[in-house]
Order: C-alpha cells, then structure tokens, then sequence
C-alpha cells in the first residue's frame, strides 16, 4: 500500500505509540530551544523542511532514521541523546 501513496500521505499514517511521538516531539523542542534555536534554524542545518520540524515538535509526525539522523547532526548531539526521552520507561 506504501508505494502507491504518495509522499504526504505516508506521513499522516497512524503512528502505534501517539504518546512517544508527543514525549519526542517535546524532548526535540526543549533540544533546540537550549541551543537558541528556531524551528527554521534546525530544518535549515538538518536539511529538512521547517514544517517537518513543525509536524515532529507537534506530534503530528513520527521521525524516520534519517530525519533522526540528520537532527543528530544539526543539533551536534548524538542519537541515544536525542532519542532518550526523559520520563520515558525503556522497553524490557
């Protein structure tokens, strides 16, 4: 089914963790904040559309691994660190 949607639709599919995507998006917003800077700023340097930083930020889209990667990079971090959400409990 995949292929046959067009790119902006596969990101409006359901997501299987809305809570995870919302803790993230809140973790990633509190990252960039600390570093000043703005939802243009970090799309710009992570080569990634500001809406797309918007729509992670807002919970409305889960991060793929290279959107994930390419933040990594821009906010200078590594990936556990951005992908370790405080508060939330790791899986056993």
């Amino acid at each position: 089914m995949l292929k046959t949607c067009p790119k902006y639709y596969r990101s409006l599919l359901p997501v299987k963790n809305p809570g995870g995507v919302k803790a993230f998006g809140e973790h990633l917003r509190r990252l960039r904040e600390q570093r000043g800077m703005s939802q243009v700023e970090l799309a710009d340097y992570a080569n990634v559309s500001n809406v797309t930083v918007h729509r992670i930020e807002t919970a409305q889209f889960a991060a793929t691994i290279d959107v994930l990667l390419s933040l990594t990079k821009a906010l200078q971090i590594p990936l556990h660190e951005l992908v370790k959400v405080p508060g939330m409990e790791e899986a056993d």
